[in-house]
């Protein structure tokens, strides 16, 4: 059951004048109408892809091209988008197929990401590039504390292993608990467990980038617990 838009409109601090473009924005293929998301997501990641950029240009005057390329790169891609669009639970509010549905549609990265980038396009279709460059920036500010090439890049494997091991003097063990979807889309579900306790547990579209979800949702539950 797909929610009332108005609560995603509320989580967007954006009211769409317009509820046919938001519709759209939020149809997915499977859902077999006359529309579908696929044109607004391929405008949104062109809008996201100068919003973040610009975004990036003004917040490190002194970077180097080089790493604003990286940066940009660590945020303008499915995982980025995904993590964006879980905070807005757009899940919710897409529509789906039952079959999609059944198949676990409403957590598949690739899904969730490309419905954020039509929810972005259509925004900027509808009031331009102003509005969409400021909802664009607060959910980046809102969703990641720090912003560089070292917070961007870390290990959180490595991080989660050096942290286990001075409490406990153990390593954190990865198991695949589950896997969705065909070979082409495949989705994992990984869980880390220390000391025989499943700490976390995340979905990915490899198991190494599932692992790295999870190993850093351990680590926010160890450092709760200090």
């Amino acid at each position: 059951m797909t929610k009332d838009i108005k609560f995603l409109e509320e989580s967007l601090g954006y009211k769409f004048r317009d509820k046919k473009l938001i519709i759209e924005a939020l149809t997915h293929k499977s859902y077999k109408q006359p529309y579908d998301n696929e044109r607004l997501e391929f405008l949104g990641d062109a809008v996201l892809d100068l919003i973040v950029g610009e975004f990036l240009y003004k917040k490190f005057p002194k970077s180097a091209e080089g790493n604003l390329s990286k940066i940009r790169a660590s945020l303008v891609n499915e995982s980025g988008f995904d993590k964006l669009a879980r905070y807005l639970k757009l899940g919710d509010f897409i529509y789906l197929s039952n079959a999609e549905e059944n198949n676990g549609g409403r957590e598949k990265s690739s899904l969730l990401s490309n419905a954020f980038e039509a929810v972005m396009g259509a925004i900027y279709l509808e009031s331009g590039l102003k509005i969409v460059n400021d909802i664009a920036v607060k959910l980046i500010e809102d969703n990641y504390q720090e912003i560089s090439l070292d917070s961007l890049f870390r290990d959180f494997k490595t991080t989660l292993q050096e942290l286990t091991q001075a409490r406990c003097g153990m390593t954190p063990e990865y198991k695949v608990v589950a896997s969705r979807g065909p070979d082409h889309l495949k989705e994992f579900e990984v869980a880390v467990f220390i000391e025989d306790k499943e700490f976390a547990r995340a979905v990915g579209k490899s198991k190494k980038i599932a692992q790295q979800e999870a190993a850093e949702l351990a680590i926010d539950v160890l450092q709760r617990k200090k």
